[in-house]
C-alpha cells in the first residue's frame, strides 16, 4: 500500500489547495467574523468530511453520484443554503462581527460548515473516484479505506486551518469604524457569487 499512499497524499494536497467555494467561504467567514468563527466552521467541515467518508464506505456516496436526480438535489440544496446565508449576512447586524462571540454563535458557524460540506457533491465524488483508485486488492480493504479517509480529512482540515488563520488577520481592520457594515454587505454579495460558483463547479 505504501506505493499508493504517498501519491494519494500528494493528490489530496493538490486538490485541497485548488481554490474552490469551500475555501472562499472559509476565508470570507474568517475575515468578516473572526478566527474563532472560522475555526468553528472548519470543525463542522471536518465532521462533514468524516460523515461522507463513512457514507462512502457503505455505498451511499456512490448512490448519490450515480443518481442524476439525487446529485442535482444535493447541488441545488447547497446553492440554496449559500444564498440563504448571503441573505442572512445582508440583513444581519454589524454587532455580529464583534470579537465577543457567544457559544451559540460558534455553534451556528459549526452547523454552517457541516451542512455546506454535506451538501457539496464534489466531496462525495472524491470518495468514490480518487480514494478507490488508491486501494490495493492485496490487503484488506476496510483498513485501507479508513486510513485514506482519515488522511484526507486531516489534510483538508490542516489546509482549512491555514486559510482561517491567514484570512482572520484582516478581521481587526474590518471591525474598526464603519467598515463592518460595508464589509457585511460586500460579504453578502460575495456569498451569492460563491453560490453561483458552486452551482457551475459541481455541474
Amino acid at each position: 500500500m505504501t506505493e499508493l499512499f504517498i501519491p494519494f497524499l500528494i493528490t489530496t494536497m493538490l486538490i485541497e489547495l485548488t481554490p474552490g467555494p469551500n475555501m472562499a467561504w472559509l476565508a470570507l467567514t474568517s475575515a468578516s467574523e473572526g478566527k474563532r468563527s472560522g475555526f468553528a466552521a472548519v470543525a463542522g467541515i471536518a465532521l462533514g468530511l468524516a460523515i461522507l467518508a463513512a457514507a462512502s464506505a457503505v455505498g451511499l456516496a456512490a448512490l448519490a453520484t450515480r443518481s442524476p436526480a439525487l446529485f442535482s438535489l444535493l447541488r441545488y440544496a447547497g446553492v440554496a443554503y449559500l444564498l440563504w446565508l448571503a441573505w442572512k449576512t445582508w440583513a444581519g447586524q454589524e454587532e455580529a462581527i464583534a470579537d465577543g462571540i457567544s457559544n451559540n454563535a460558534l455553534g451556528a458557524w459549526f452547523r454552517h460548515g457541516l451542512l455546506l460540506n454535506l451538501l457539496n457533491p464534489k466531496a462525495a465524488v472524491f470518495f468514490i473516484t480518487v480514494l478507490p483508485a488508491n486501494i490495493t486488492q492485496n490487503a484488506p480493504v476496510a483498513p485501507q479505506t479508513a486510513l485514506l479517509s482519515a488522511s484526507y480529512v486531516a489534510i483538508a482540515t490542516f489546509v482549512h486551518l491555514v486559510i482561517v488563520t491567514l484570512a482572520a488577520q484582516a478581521h481587526g481592520w474590518i471591525s474598526a469604524g464603519n467598515r463592518a457594515h460595508i464589509v457585511r454587505r460586500v460579504s453578502a454579495i460575495l456569498l451569492a457569487g460563491i453560490a453561483i460558483w458552486f452551482l457551475f463547479t459541481t455541474a
